[in-house]
């Protein structure tokens, strides 16, 4: 049996949508940095504020790729 399925077309990024999507991830990273400087003010022993900390910092550096590469993009 032969398989008659279409490929699917790579999917093209308008330059509004690259536009939206940037201005999201810089509104994000924006508010992610304020949770971090918040936690800059808990003590440095405490458990749950690193933990906090480990957690924000990925969530920055994942947008901050996210980012980098829609920049490669437009």
């Amino acid at each position: 049996m032969q398989d008659r399925r279409q490929p699917p077309e790579p999917s093209v990024l308008t330059p509004a949508l690259v536009q939206q999507a940037t201005q999201q991830l810089e509104r994000e990273i924006r508010l992610i940095e304020g949770w971090l400087a918040e936690l800059e003010e808990t003590s440095k022993d405490n458990p749950e504020a690193l933990s906090a900390r480990k957690s924000y910092s990925d969530m920055i550096q994942s947008r901050r790729d996210l980012l980098q590469t829609l920049q490669k993009q437009s």
